[in-house]
């Protein structure tokens, strides 16, 4: 990203280059998990700085990506879909609300719930901050052929579905405790 250097872009900077010395020198083999944890970090580094530029924050963005795949959902759904607390969840909600995003409302028949819907503004950010994801996998794709990137997809979702079928697992040996 062009421009004069942000003293969060500087230190977002020196984070990364402590990270390839990692990787690189210190620790190449180190644990799978920690690989996918700094690649993450980096990806979502890269995303935020370019979502400020919109005046959108990270947390804004993941619920806007559920809701522009499901408007109408409950706040509860959208918290259990977005893997965070329903309390950090209804902090978001309010600042979306704010900032014309969203709208949240009670339906006559269920008054329990709160139901979550986009706004037209909240629906038109969809066109501008997409293609900023995309502009970041492309980026983090530069110099990695199609079969590669193919094989690492393939070899992401075993890991799922390895790590899922262990939580599974664990959950049923847990409901056979006394």
């Amino acid at each position: 990203m062009a421009g004069m250097p942000t003293p969060r872009l500087a230190r977002e900077a020196e984070i990364s280059k402590r990270l390839l010395k990692h990787w690189h020198e210190a620790v190449p083999n180190d644990r799978m998990a920690h690989l996918v944890k700094d690649a993450t970090r980096s990806f979502l580094r890269s995303l935020q700085a370019r979502l400020a530029v919109h005046g959108v924050s990270l947390g804004h963005w993941t619920f806007l990506r559920i809701l522009w795949e499901r408007d109408g959902v409950t706040q509860r759904e959208l918290s259990h879909d977005a893997g965070v607390m329903e309390p950090t969840t209804v902090v978001a909600l309010r600042a979306m609300e704010e900032l014309g995003y969203i709208t949240r409302e009670r339906l006559p028949d269920n008054r329990k719930n709160i139901y979550v819907y986009l706004t037209p503004q909240g629906k038109a950010l969809r066109k501008k901050l997409v293609p900023l994801a995309e502009e970041v996998n492309a980026l983090a794709m530069q110099g990695l052929r199609a079969t590669d990137v193919e094989t690492t997809r393939r070899c992401l979702l075993v890991m799922l579905d390895n790590l899922a079928r262990d939580e599974a697992l664990a959950e049923s040996a847990d409901l056979k405790q006394p």
